[in-house]
């Protein structure tokens, strides 16, 4: 069971009250992990501002249900390198997962090799970037290559750069086709793959 702190939430007391709010909704003595949302409430999304004080007490909130025993894991969704070194500089403990939007033709390497080399698990949303690169004909050539489908060669993709993907769907056999990833990219590949930049 994973559930997030609101992007909006950027105070201790309020979140706290937000996790003991998730805890009671959902009927539960634990969460099995709670993410900050985003390091910007929504509408600044795009702004300049990083809320570093407002993460800090964000992520202590967490760190304090962690050590309660009412989160097992705590982590953080859509933070990039900044928001990340404040949260290692000032938190008691280093978030154990990020997780941000990643699949072929938007890979941010840097990010990527930045939460890895600092032991944060990064999951990838939306793997498949909403089924816009069905089109692109170098992706379709390689998946025609080893004979899979795009959705396939996307959750490939991601496991190979050592992320988490979370393919999203409701259709039972896109779950099962999306599972069946017993095959491996070539380095030649993975470097085509890696240089497509223009999904969003």
């Amino acid at each position: 069971m994973t559930t997030k702190l609101a992007a909006e939430i950027k105070n201790y007391q309020e979140a706290i009250s937000a996790i003991d709010q998730s805890l009671k909704n959902l009927n539960l003595d634990y969460i099995d992990m709670m993410i900050i949302h985003s390091p910007k409430p929504w509408e600044e999304f795009q702004g300049k501002n990083h809320y570093f004080e407002g993460n800090l007490e964000a992520w202590h909130a967490l760190e304090k249900a962690y050590q309660d025993g009412k989160l097992q894991t705590i982590g953080v969704s859509n933070f990039e390198i900044v928001d990340l070194e404040n949260i290692l500089k000032n938190g008691h403990i280093k978030p154990m997962v990020n997780q941000i939007l990643v699949h072929i033709g938007h890979t941010p390497m840097e990010l990527i090799e930045f939460s890895q080399k600092n032991h944060i698990l990064v999951e990838a949303y939306s793997p498949i970037a909403h089924g816009e690169m069905i089109h692109d004909k170098t992706i379709l050539a390689i998946a025609d290559k080893y004979n899979v489908t795009i959705p396939q060669l996307a959750v490939r993709y991601c496991l190979q750069l050592g992320l988490l993907p979370l393919p999203k769907t409701e259709n039972i056999e896109h779950m099962k086709n999306n599972k069946n990833v017993d095959f491996v990219i070539s380095n030649d590949d993975m470097m085509k793959l890696k240089k497509i930049d223009h999904f969003d």
